[in-house]
C-alpha cells in the first residue's frame, strides 16, 4: 500500500506499513546509551498502602514511576531552550510539525590535530551536493558516522570525548535551511569544551537569527540496511514544556510517484 507526499511541486510515493525506527529504547539498567554522566533510567514500582504497581508481585495494575534524563538516556530531541534562558522556550511549543522531507547521509568523521574526531563541513556537502536527491532540498538531515558499530546502541560515552560537529558545518545546515538535524553522537559539540556551544549556537543561530523551529536529535541508530538516500522522518516527541524530550523518529523511504 502506498501513499503519496506532495512537496516543492513534486509528489513522493512511500508505504506508510513500513516503518524505520532509528529510535533507542530506554529501559533502565546501565547496559543502555548514556552520555553527560547522567544517571541510568530507573522504573520505580508506585507502592500506596496496600496498593503496589506490579502485576508481577500481585497487583492489578503496573504502575510506575519513570527517572530519566532527557539530554543524557537515549534518543532525543531538543530545541533552541537548551542554550536560551527563555522558560517559553520549550521543544512542546517550538516543534509544531512532525513530518519532514529528510536526507540521509552516511560520512566519516575525520581525525584532528588534538586528537578529536570531527564531522566535517567538506564531507557532508560532498554527500548532499552529490547524486539524483541533491535536487531535492530537504527540511532535515540524518548523519550517520562511520563506521556504524552496534556498541552505538548500548555505548557509555561520559568523559570520552566523543565525535562531534565542526561548527562551520552547523551554519552551513543553517545557511540552507535544514531545520532538523538527527544524528547517531551524544552532542553536536565537544563534550567539554567550556561552555561555547558553537555548533548548537550555529544550529540554531541564536541569539541574532533564532530559528525558533528548529530541533537536533541525537543518540540515533541508523541500522546498515537502512540505505542513504530520500525519506520521510516523521519525529515523535512526547509533550513535555522542557527544552528537550525523549524522541522517536521513524523513517519511511521515499521514491517519485509515478506520473498519471
Amino acid at each position: 500500500m502506498l501513499a503519496t507526499y506532495p512537496y516543492h511541486n513534486r509528489t513522493f510515493a512511500f508505504d506508510p506499513t513500513a516503518p524505520l525506527d532509528i529510535s533507542l529504547p530506554l529501559a533502565p539498567g546501565e547496559h543502555q546509551v548514556n552520555c553527560f554522566w547522567a544517571e541510568p533510567v530507573q522504573f520505580d514500582v508506585i507502592r500506596v498502602g496496600d496498593f503496589v504497581g506490579s502485576v508481577a508481585q500481585g497487583g492489578s495494575t503496573n504502575y510506575q514511576r519513570v527517572h530519566l534524563t532527557p539530554h543524557g538516556n537515549g534518543t532525543h530531541t531538543e530545541c533552541y531552550g537548551h542554550i536560551s534562558p527563555d522558560p517559553a522556550a520549550t521543544l512542546n511549543r517550538c516543534l509544531r510539525r512532525f513530518l519532514f522531507v529528510a536526507r540521509l547521509i552516511s560520512v566519516q568523521p575525520r581525525p584532528q590535530a588534538n586528537g578529536d574526531e570531527v564531522v566535517l563541513l567538506d564531507d557532508v556537502r560532498r554527500e548532499l551536493e552529490g547524486g539524483s536527491e541533491a535536487t531535492v532540498r530537504p527540511e532535515a538531515l540524518i548523519l550517520r558516522t562511520l563506521p556504524n558499530h552496534r556498541a552505538k546502541r548500548t555505548r557509555q560515552y561520559s568523559g570520552t570525548n566523543p565525535t562531534y560537529l565542526e561548527p562551520a558545518l552547523a551554519d552551513y545546515l543553517a545557511q540552507h535551511h535544514i531545520e532538523h538535524l538527527l544524528l547517531d553522537l551524544p552532542s553536536v559539540d565537544r563534550e567539554e569544551d567550556g561552555g561555547q556551544l558553537l555548533a548548537h549556537h550555529a544550529f540554531w543561530q541564536y541569539p541574532q537569527a533564532t530559528r525558533h523551529a528548529a530541533t537536533i536529535t541525537e543518540l540515533i541508530f541508523v541500522p546498515d540496511d537502512v540505505e542513504d538516500g530520500l525519506y520521510l522522518l516523521n519525529l515523535q516527541v512526547t509533550s513535555l514544556q522542557l527544552d528537550a524530550s525523549p524522541s522517536k523518529p521513524i523513517l519511511y523511504a521515499l521514491r517519485q510517484a509515478d506520473r498519471s
